[in-house]
């Protein structure tokens, strides 16, 4: 019988999706096989302290991630390939053997210092195999604009739109409204460019609800991203691997609100989660297609969300974002649409899994110096 994987799940983190970031961890926590896993969770508070509670295993089938957050040992990474416990207590009495080993981390850490490249980076470093994209898949599907660049630079088709920075809003809010109302017309989007879950986002409709709108944005992040709005349905494909992704049979969301904002995604019971989207045979070879290849156009790996819109006078189907971690929560759409197309959410881990550690051999075949492998061992 094979080798119990010791998984870490990293959850939490300084991010406005913090909440949203435990409520996926739980999902993939109870989904995992234990027979496949020992699962370690690992939390990261609000304030950005690493937390992992003892012993760290998950025994039993109750697990409080809020008591992991508020009573773990603090625990630091270690930036190294070659230490042998990477989980280092930054205080008490708990040895670093007592934490153990890691054969993976699937990072569950919705928005920023998690989704955006900064936590990729440190586990490169520490050689860690991690589910999701790299450092530069994650930095540019976590930059609306940086992304939407990507998407037109391969020809993908987007919705008209243009960025600002909060400098400029704060300095001289009128002269930006005035210069995005003859880009654009209203009602326009308007979006903080790091973020994620509708945080910060509204729909303005003139330039009082567009000054509100920018300030509101600005509060997020110093990029802010302005969009046309479009009169269409919301459609969402999953996709999954690494050089030969696939696609999902999308979803729609009909969103119980005006647009699907956190509210209507997290807080209330009105939306309608659609899974497979009523679609013609062709619409969804199209989803499929572009799905796909915003993934590729982004450098994204083993997982992503596209999102879509379908604009309901013309029949367009524009690209709008890729989620490069999405929710696992019980009402996200990337485990349904995998569920829906074949692939079980414990099956679905256990694919994540596999092409982290696929990933992270490839990866350790990689030259770092110029020197061989024979010249070092002379030099030694």
């Amino acid at each position: 019988m094979a080798r119990k994987l010791r998984l870490g799940i990293l959850f939490g983190g300084r991010s406005g999706e913090h909440e949203i970031s435990l409520r996926s961890a739980e999902n993939i926590i109870a989904a995992a096989d234990p027979k496949k896993y020992t699962v370690i969770p690992i939390g990261i508070t609000k304030q950005g302290q690493w937390r992992v509670k003892i012993p760290p295993e998950v025994t039993g089938t109750h697990l409080d991630l809020q008591a992991v957050l508020r009573k773990g040992v603090e625990v630091a990474l270690a930036a190294s390939p070659h230490a042998r416990f990477p989980l280092i207590p930054l205080k008490g009495s708990v040895s670093a053997s007592r934490l153990g080993k890691l054969d993976a981390i699937f990072p569950v850490l919705h928005g920023t210092f998690g989704e955006d490249g900064t936590v990729q980076g440190l586990l490169e470093l520490a050689g860690i195999p991690y589910v999701g994209a790299g450092v530069l898949g994650s930095a540019t599907g976590m930059d609306k604009d940086v992304m939407k660049r990507l998407f037109r630079e391969r020809g993908l088709p987007i919705v008209p739109y243009l960025v600002v920075r909060r400098a400029d809003v704060e300095a001289a809010g009128r002269m930006v409204c005035l210069a995005i109302e003859k880009k654009l017309r209203y009602p326009v989007f308007v979006k903080p460019a790091n973020l994620g879950s509708s945080v910060g986002i509204s729909k303005a409709r003139n330039r009082k609800e567009l000054d509100a709108a920018l300030r509101l944005a600005a509060e997020y992040d110093r990029k802010i991203l302005i969009e046309r709005a479009v009169d269409g349905r919301e459609i969402e494909c999953a996709v999954l691997g690494n050089e030969e992704p696939i696609a999902s049979v999308p979803g729609e969301i009909i969103s119980g609100r005006e647009f699907y904002d956190y509210a209507a995604k997290y807080l209330e019971d009105t939306s309608q989660l659609l899974v497979p989207a009523p679609l013609a045979p062709t619409q969804v070879k199209q989803v499929q297609r572009l799905a796909i290849a915003a993934f590729q156009a982004t450098e994204c790996a083993e997982m992503a969300r596209v999102d879509f819109f379908l604009e309901k006078k013309t029949g367009k189907i524009f690209v709008n974002e890729i989620n490069t971690i999405p929710g696992f929560t019980s009402i996200s759409m990337y485990p349904r649409m995998w569920e829906a197309s074949g692939l079980s959410y414990s099956n679905l881990i256990d694919s994540l899994v596999a092409l982290a550690l696929e990933r992270h051999r490839e990866t350790t075949q990689t030259r770092y110096s110029l020197e061989t492998p024979s010249t070092i061992k002379k030099k030694r």
